[in-house]
């Protein structure tokens, strides 16, 4: 996971910049005040067009709707 960190001055400063690094992957961690307390981070959003995981049931279930985001009853339990 490639990470750097800036602080809330340097953000502001070049946030054009900071989103073209997200965009191409990278994770930004935001420091905080005198101490430079990690506060927040700027991460990629996933893409939304791969399937979604299932958490613990990864790889075990499969899940699938008809593409207008509305599922059935039926369809939910397999029936």
């Amino acid at each position: 996971m490639n990470m750097h960190a800036l602080t809330v001055a340097e953000a502001k400063t070049h946030f054009s910049d900071v989103l073209v690094r997200v965009k191409s992957g990278e994770n930004i961690k935001i420091l905080y005040g005198k101490s430079k307390r990690p506060v927040a981070m700027i991460v990629p959003i996933e893409n939304r067009d791969s399937p979604r995981r299932l958490g613990i049931l990864d790889g075990k279930a499969m899940f699938k709707t008809s593409g207008n985001g509305k599922i059935t009853e039926e369809e939910f339990l397999g029936i």
